[in-house]
């Protein structure tokens, strides 16, 4: 078969959670099935290192597609043509776009739907084409393929979807995310926390990243404790920021929080095995690649308890209820100063980590993907 792949989140150095999903199925799929001629279609010049096999074959279309205009005129005008001129006989989009004027069978993977419950978290326009498109980019889809039970559920009920069209997907983790050692954790803390344990939350600054309650409750937990932990966050800015910095000039305890932004996956799986536990409280998750690092460095978690959390972390977490700072701060001093939640959490961690790995995801969704040509 000829299979035509969405590759336009291959960015080097630049991978980020759909993008390692797209990077670590695709790596496994096409050196799975040597007999497929897959073509991928990127929007920019490519890395080789996202061309695995004599069976991929690289296509760079135009324009860059980056806002919702040329998302349009990526999707709606580019890729038909490209389908076309390869003669595919399906299409694989790991990132919830696809083309609806096309035949082509088409393997749609839509991680969450945040911007159904949560428009405001992003700029208007780029709500507005989610609001108009996705519906029917899922309903086009010849099959759907989510990243968590509850995405699946969610998708199902807001777009009057069969359960069965669905096949839940779950996200695998990076082998680097490891334990490491006592030493080589002292050097990470003086070169990124002066030497202090820390708290870290990794992800995106977006709005429902819930960043501002997070802050909040450190500065609480400072406050109850009087310890000389810091916070540590790592992740880009998305959009706009001006609520963080705003936030972050009132609080008491601000110089113990350090801003790292993007940090290459080597080093940030130094920093998670450092961390003295993983803050991740958003309000909204499809499912949360963190928690898996977190576990596989055997790094205690705070979470939220909403949406795919914890259908993710099990009973690998300290769950609290996002909208409070106070909860989150108290989960913080439970993890500081209670030796045997620690050890409960981490020894639930060895187990629950053993439902992910990159390897079932790149299985479940070639299944996926035969499931659809049959």
């Amino acid at each position: 078969m000829n299979i035509a792949v969405n590759t336009r989140l291959l960015l080097e150095d630049r991978l980020e959670g759909i993008g390692w999903f797209t990077y670590e199925t695709l790596k496994r799929i096409t050196q799975n099935n040597p007999q497929h001629t897959f073509h991928f279609f990127f929007d920019r010049p490519y890395s080789d290192k996202f061309i695995f096999g004599k069976n991929v074959v690289p296509h760079v279309l135009v324009p860059q597609s980056r806002h919702p205009i040329l998302w349009h005129m990526f999707f709606e005008w580019s890729i038909p043509f490209m389908l076309k001129k390869v003669k595919a006989d399906a299409f694989i989009s790991p990132d919830g776009y696809i083309c609806k004027s096309t035949n082509v069978k088409t393997l749609n993977v839509i991680h969450d739907i945040n911007f159904e419950h949560r428009p405001k978290d992003l700029p208007a326009s780029i709500a507005k084409y989610y609001k108009k498109n996705m519906p029917k980019f899922a309903r086009k889809a010849t099959r759907l393929a989510t990243v968590s039970q509850f995405s699946k559920e969610d998708i199902a009920q807001t777009y009057t979807i069969p359960l069965e069209k669905i096949d839940v997907v779950y996200n695998g983790c990076n082998d680097l995310f490891k334990p490491i050692s006592e030493a080589d954790s002292v050097k990470v803390r003086y070169k990124y926390a002066a030497g202090r344990q820390f708290f870290l939350y990794i992800g995106s600054m977006h709005p429902r990243k819930n960043i501002l309650n997070l802050m909040r409750a450190f500065d609480v937990f400072k406050k109850m404790t009087s310890c000389d932990m810091k916070l540590l966050l790592i992740g880009n800015a998305m959009w706009s920021n001006k609520d963080i910095q705003s936030l972050y000039h009132t609080l008491i305890y601000r110089h113990d929080i350090h801003f790292l932004g993007h940090v290459k996956t080597p080093e940030l799986a130094k920093i998670m095995a450092s961390a003295n536990a993983l803050t991740f409280v958003p309000y909204f998750e499809g499912f949360g690649i963190p928690l898996l690092e977190a576990m596989n460095c055997e790094v205690p978690i705070i979470t939220s308890n909403t949406t795919s959390l914890p259908e993710v972390a099990g009973q690998a977490a300290l769950f609290v209820n996002p909208d409070s700072a106070d909860a989150i701060a108290n989960a913080m001093i439970q993890i500081y100063k209670v030796p045997h939640i620690r050890e409960k959490l981490l020894e639930a961690a060895r187990i629950q980590r053993q439902k992910f790995s990159w390897d079932k995801t790149a299985e479940l969704l070639w299944a996926s993907f035969e499931k659809m040509m049959a």
